[in-house]
């Protein structure tokens, strides 16, 4: 039988576990990592915490797929994304440049393409059904 999608998100976070498992100790940096959090007990409710929230997150971005497909998810991605870059410009006066905006138009022509070529796709699938 097929494995679910939980499954095969459960398969994909033990790989993942697993290469950065090899990545810290082939660097030495998982010793670094043991050493601050022996040193700060308290972060370890904040990595608690960005755990839970990271496996909720990645359980809503699968149910968004299944339900609306791919295009959508990478709408709200994107324009999430977006307003998280104009709040931090707004909220901490952070700088950005004329290429920055420029890019930001691109992100969002590139969408607008995305979605017009699949309405009329799915515009000329439909009359021929007709």
């Amino acid at each position: 039988s097929r494995p679910s999608g939980y499954q095969l998100m459960l398969f994909m976070n033990r790989w993942a576990v697993l290469q950065l498992a090899v990545s810290l100790i082939a660097t030495g940096q998982g010793t670094e990592a043991v050493s601050f959090c022996s040193r700060h007990p308290d972060v370890l409710v904040d990595i608690f915490i960005f755990a839970v929230v990271s496996a909720f997150g990645q359980s809503f971005i699968f149910h968004f797929v299944v339900a609306f497909g791919a295009l959508p998810l990478s709408i709200v991605t994107a324009t999430r994304k977006f307003f998280t870059i104009l709040a931090s410009v707004i909220w901490f006066g952070h700088a950005t440049n004329v290429s920055q905006w420029g890019g930001v138009v691109l992100v969002f022509t590139g969408m607008g393409w995305d979605i017009i070529s699949s309405y009329r796709a799915r515009s000329a699938k439909e009359k021929k059904v007709e």
